[in-house]
């Protein structure tokens, strides 16, 4: 693959606090990253193969997985969902879906990615994730991602939310940011953008508005809703 190929990827929005005082949970990347460096941003990452070969516990409601698949190959909706899972749980540590017994049963049955997921004893959902967001990289950049942006309250999370100890190295400074205090950060453009969806739906929870996406096309930037 050219590294200039556009990977499909995921990436979400935790939510915590949104009756009192909206917390999102960011970290930086690293400096010698070769996407964003230095930039604060939420967790996510491309889909992986094996994403296509573990069991998902439920999908998103509708018309969240109806948009999503008119976002992507429609055979790609509940890996990208998984791909949004599968990196929360890698990048933070913290473990999105339903508490089930029978998740550890599977362990050995899933892929290598996922088998210390299923160890812990959940099995991942989409229950309660929002398709809110569809960005894709610009041209001439080092790595292009056609990205998915999913929120999802915490009350979704079935591990503590402020124990990190779990989490790879890719993010540092993992923190639960103020959603007022988000744009102080060092925030790459296009995660800006997607903030001001998350406090659209703050202000109206029952909105039900298409999906903003974000693309790049004739030399332009293009805006378009799903």
């Amino acid at each position: 693959m050219n590294k200039t190929d556009i990977r499909d990827a995921a990436t979400v929005i935790l939510l915590r606090d949104k009756s009192t005082e909206p917390r999102i949970l960011m970290g930086q990347r690293g400096h010698a990253a070769a996407f964003m460096p230095n930039k604060f941003v939420f967790p996510g990452g491309a889909l992986d193969r094996t994403d296509t070969g573990v069991p998902l516990a439920s999908g998103m409601a509708e018309p969240n997985m109806s948009r999503l698949r008119m976002a992507a190959n429609p055979e790609l909706a509940e890996p990208l969902i998984l791909a949004a899972i599968r990196e929360i749980w890698e990048e933070t540590g913290l473990l999105l879906g339903k508490p089930d017994d029978s998740a550890r049963a599977l362990a050995d049955k899933v892929p290598a990615g996922w088998r210390s997921f299923f160890q812990h004893g959940v099995l991942p959902s989409g229950e309660g994730m929002k398709f809110v967001f569809r960005a894709v990289t610009p041209p001439g950049r080092p790595r292009r991602f056609d990205a998915r942006f999913f929120l999802v309250d915490t009350e979704r999370v079935a591990s503590d939310l402020d124990n990190f100890d779990q989490a790879c190295d890719e993010l540092s400074h993992l923190q639960w940011i103020p959603l007022a205090e988000a744009r102080s950060f060092d925030l790459p453009f296009i995660t800006e953008v997607a903030l001001a969806e998350v406090e659209a739906d703050l202000k109206n929870p029952a909105r039900n508005a298409r999906v903003p996406y974000f693309f790049n096309a004739d030399g332009r930037s293009n805006f378009s809703r799903l």
